[in-house]
């Protein structure tokens, strides 16, 4: 008779396999993998060829040095004092990087002729070593002379053996070794930015506040909401003026124009509307996105109005023939936010699909695609100043160099979905992000200096903590912020606040600027 065995599943064989596995090598876990030495040697040698072959080939002292004998010719390291040499006067051969006198009168000569022609990484390299004391009285140079060709030096200042001799470069009296570590760049002092205060709370709207625009005579302010209207506030008094309702779905986007009478909105339905504020009516509809609406631009110069969509496009519409002049499609996701600029690339876009594409307004074609951003990119925000912007995402907001988008840092530290940027000019900038909390940023330093989480209004829930956008008033003086408690928060200044009783608790620390 045969035993009947017990089945298992798949899962619990395999954990009892894993399980034997870790008590059987349980005893050598961790323990270190003695070093082969031949293997080292090996590694080694592949790692100076790889990475320092370009400049192996360029010995620093000529051979017949070591046979002259001196002081220091039994010692390759180089370990006795440099005073020892005092009196011995050693030749240096100069390696160019093109058949041609690699100083000024220096005669082309067998010495001086070029044998290879070394990588970029060596084409600034010269056999040049200068003993501390030199390299500090010829700090002050800016180009290699005559002078520089042939030194008196000891043998000290070589830190490698004579087979592994790295050039040394000499360039304006600053002496660099391919081997050398550069110094960790570190952040300078920012400047100091009062701490900004809430003022004023203003309630009105009956849902979430999605967006707010500030007209440009800076009287009123302008805020669109999930109750699917668009409210007119005056901005000294915070009182309401005026109720716009239209919107079937939740406002997700308003602007007023600079250019004409018009305020535009957008929403989750759909529309893109054109509202005469002489009559208080929509005058315009632009048709053609197939999906919500999420953010819209007015162009600075042209009258041209850029919205984008969860239908993954961007569509650029002429304001008074409401044309669709182009529809720019690239993105693979929803596209949350667009801005325009009157300098090339005219418009800028933030997607779902984690990437910043920056447009060409002519052609209606991408120019430039970042994609360092990690996660959704919800908010960006135009320097009014500086050739510059920012972008917010949960992983980090990144600042960026028009025009070709060459990233600058990171401002690390708002670990929260951002769903709003704002800068003025002073290089305040402010992130708004999904759990009610604002940091506030010294733009050229990315030093963040305040932050701020405004307790929710009375009868609220926690969870109604956050701030879908953010913006300052045309004098830059007050800060509007959109919340989800239904309000509106206005902040200022704090005029009573001054170095000293705010002071910067910032340390020079070494800057983290990682790409991704």
């Amino acid at each position: 008779l045969f035993q009947e065995v017990q089945k298992h599943s798949v899962h619990t064989l395999v954990f009892r396999s894993l399980k034997r596995t870790h008590d059987m090598f349980v005893a050598d876990n961790a323990k270190p993998i003695p070093l082969d030495e031949e293997s080292h040697k090996v590694k080694m040698a592949v790692k100076l060829r790889t990475e320092y072959g370009s400049v192996l080939h360029m010995p620093t002292l000529k051979e017949n040095l070591r046979e002259k004998g001196g002081p220091n010719a039994g010692d390759p390291y180089g370990q006795k004092q440099y005073s020892g040499n005092q009196g011995q006067e050693l030749e240096y051969m100069i390696t160019g990087t093109h058949p041609y006198p690699p100083g000024p009168g220096v005669a082309l000569t067998a010495d001086t002729k070029v044998q290879r022609m070394p990588s970029e990484s060596a084409a600034q390299s010269l056999a040049v070593a200068l003993p501390p004391s030199q390299s500090r009285i010829d700090a002050n140079r800016t180009a290699a002379g005559v002078g520089d060709i042939y030194r008196h030096a000891g043998i000290s200042e070589r830190s490698q053996p004579p087979g592994m001799s790295v050039a040394m470069v000499e360039a304006g009296g600053n002496k660099n070794s391919a081997l050398m570590a550069k110094k960790a760049p570190t952040m300078p002092k920012p400047q100091w930015h009062p701490p900004w205060k809430l003022y004023r709370v203003i309630s009105g709207h009956l849902g979430w506040v999605r967006c707010i625009a500030v007209e440009p005579g800076n009287q009123w302010f302008v805020t669109g909401s999930a109750d699917r209207t668009i409210k007119i506030w005056d901005l000294a008094s915070g009182k309401l003026k005026l109720s716009l309702t239209g919107h079937i779905s939740t406002v997700r986007g308003v602007i007023v124009s600079a250019r004409s009478p018009y305020l535009f909105s957008c929403g989750e339905d759909k529309q893109v509307k054109c509202w005469d504020l002489e009559y208080n009516k929509v005058i315009r509809h632009y048709h053609g996105h197939l999906s919500a609406v999420y953010g819209l631009d007015l162009h600075p110069t042209i009258d041209v109005l850029v919205t984008c969509s969860r239908d993954s496009t961007a569509r650029i519409w002429d304001v008074r023939t409401k044309a669709s002049v182009h529809t720019l499609s690239g993105h693979t996701n929803a596209v949350a936010t667009v801005k325009c600029q009157a300098a090339e690339p005219q418009i800028i876009t933030g997607s779902h699909d984690t990437t910043i594409r920056l447009w060409d307004l002519v052609a209606g074609k991408t120019r430039v695609t970042l994609t360092n951003h990690k996660k959704s990119v919800r908010a960006v925000v135009l320097h009014p100043r500086h050739y510059t912007f920012a972008s917010g995402s949960p992983d980090n907001i990144k600042q960026w160099k028009f025009p070709d988008g060459n990233f600058i840092q990171n401002l690390s530290g708002h670990n929260a979905i951002i769903n709003t940027l704002a800068v003025n000019s002073d290089g305040v900038l402010v992130s708004g992000a999904d759990n009610g909390t604002m940091h506030l940023w010294d733009w050229r330093t990315g030093y963040n200096f305040q932050r701020v989480h405004a307790a929710v209004q009375p009868g609220s829930l926690d969870s109604e903590s956050g701030i879908f956008a953010c913006i300052f008033d045309q004098s830059e003086s007050r800060l509007l912020t959109a919340e989800a408690d239904k309000t509106i928060k206005v902040y200022k200044e704090d005029d009573t606040a001054t170095e000293e009783t705010h002071p910067i608790s910032w340390k020079p620390e070494i800057i983290k600027r990682k790409r991704f």
